[in-house]
């Protein structure tokens, strides 16, 4: 298989309680945090990419003199973001989810396959656990 030509490094979720961001993220669901930038954002190691939680409110700010020139982004309302699991981890997170109080909105079996459980972060960010071979991946 020869490798694609673009790969997602980063993905991005907008938040708009940081606090509570981290603790669901890295409480939870239990990534591992490697950086806080204030109120502004939030990064985390997500398998061989970035999670990143940014405060909607503050990426919209334009950057000053001194800081690095990224542009002001961001989005409002819930966004999603799917999370690889194999089928013998669904049930596991799952409970997990469950034990921290989490809501499950969905768990649903796909007509080609596979098995997704659909939930929300504390901000109403979509959610997900699902089997990558719902995509045709294996």
């Amino acid at each position: 298989m020869t490798k694609p030509p673009v790969q997602i490094l980063e993905s991005a979720l907008y938040v708009d309680n940081l606090d509570a961001a981290e603790a669901f993220y890295g409480g939870v669901l239990g990534l591992e945090e490697i950086g806080r930038g204030g109120n502004r954002h939030l990064f985390f190691r997500c398998g061989p990419g970035v999670l990143l939680i940014f405060s909607a409110d503050e990426t919209e700010v334009p950057y000053r003199e001194g800081q690095l020139p990224v542009p002001p982004h961001g989005a409002r309302g819930p966004g999603h973001l799917c999370f690889r699991a194999e089928a013998a981890e669904l049930d596991h997170w799952r409970s997990r989810l469950e034990a921290a109080g989490v809501a499950i909105e969905s768990d649903m079996q796909w007509p080609q396959g596979g098995r997704s459980i659909y939930f929300r972060d504390p901000s109403g960010n979509s959610l997900e656990f699902t089997e990558a071979r719902i995509w045709g991946i294996e």
